[in-house]
């Protein structure tokens, strides 16, 4: 299996060479990509050196599958030429995510839309991936009527720009601003840039990615995203309001029987999930699981997971997984 990771220099590329790495996928031979500056450089993948090749250099040479982790004006650019080569891809950007000729897949909850033809594959976005992996079982059962979701974002998701200045304000070093703000001993709530109707692009992004990956336009979502100093992961306030009656143990149960979930909720013992815990884990972690007491049928929950994981390369290598146990790459 001829397998190439454009961006394989980035944060996010270098955790999918870990992940490629961690889930033995069976890569025979890497082909790193990267920016023309970093051509020629090397990176190490399971004990041995790999050059960094050009796009170009890349499709030449005829990969089954290259996943994308370089942003989206290059995978607006260079993921169809891949794909009219026969190269499936898969995309890690927001480039192709709403494009309604692709398909955005969470292996757990919609991998079955897939096809042999599907050439171009969208991740969703790391805070939608966590949150829809929750919601799928609970919307088969109980029928979602709508979602309010607050999140609490790694700087691990902004990138090395952001990871370092927290790092220099942690230790008084002034340096390189990721953010307009200092994010140590603070929080910011804007993810992504405003948009016309008062939300962020990250805010939306949850909203039509969800609709579009449960399959579902009349479930109603509404969301806040804040960037918080901690790295490991993202966590989510979440309340669902549900069409049918539940009981909090059913929907404990039912959580704790879904693949890639773990629930961690014992009140008692102070049991819940925290990003230090998530973090280089593949699993989404659910907890503090009550009773909305203010209206019927809701729920409230706290889900959290390494968004560099589940939220980015871990749902990429699962989805090329599917792929390859399907016989199609």
């Amino acid at each position: 299996m001829k397998v190439a990771v454009v961006g394989a220099t980035g944060l996010v590329g270098s955790k999918m060479l870990q992940v490629l790495t961690e889930r033995n996928f069976p890569v025979t031979e890497l082909i790193p990509v990267a920016s023309e500056k970093s051509v020629g450089k090397e990176v190490t993948f399971k004990g041995k050196q790999w050059k960094v090749v050009s796009a170009d250099t890349a499709i030449s040479m005829q990969p089954n599958v290259a996943i994308f982790s370089a942003g989206g004006s290059t995978s607006l650019e260079w993921a169809p030429k891949f794909a009219a080569a026969g190269i499936t891809v898969i995309d890690n950007s927001s480039a192709w995510r709403m494009d309604p000729s692709k398909k955005l897949v969470v292996p757990e909850v919609n991998g079955a839309a897939l096809t042999q033809e599907d050439k171009i594959i969208a991740n969703p976005n790391c805070s939608t991936i966590q949150m829809v992996l929750v919601l799928k079982p609970l919307h088969e059962k109980y029928k979602i009527k709508r979602v309010v979701v607050s999140t609490y974002q790694s700087v691990t998701g902004t990138g090395v720009k952001a990871v370092t200045q927290l790092m220099n304000e942690r230790q008084g070093i002034s340096g390189e601003m990721a953010y307009a703000y200092p994010i140590d001993l603070n929080v910011i709530p804007q993810i992504d840039v405003f948009l016309d109707n008062g939300y962020t692009k990250e805010e939306m992004k949850m909203v039509n990615e969800t609709k579009k990956i449960m399959g579902d336009d009349q479930i109603l979502v509404t969301a806040t995203t804040v960037r918080i100093p901690v790295m490991g992961g993202h966590s989510e306030s979440v309340n669902i309001e549900f069409e049918n009656a539940y009981e909090v143990n059913d929907v404990r149960g039912l959580l704790a029987q879904t693949p890639g979930v773990i629930v961690v909720d014992d009140p008692s013992r102070a049991l819940y999930p925290m990003p230090k815990d998530a973090h280089d884990k593949d699993e989404v972690f659910v907890g503090r699981i009550r009773r909305d007491e203010t209206q019927p049928n809701t729920v409230n929950m706290w889900i959290v997971a390494d968004n560099l994981r589940k939220g980015a390369a871990t749902n990429a290598v699962q989805i090329a997984e599917y792929l390859q146990q399907k016989n199609w790459l």
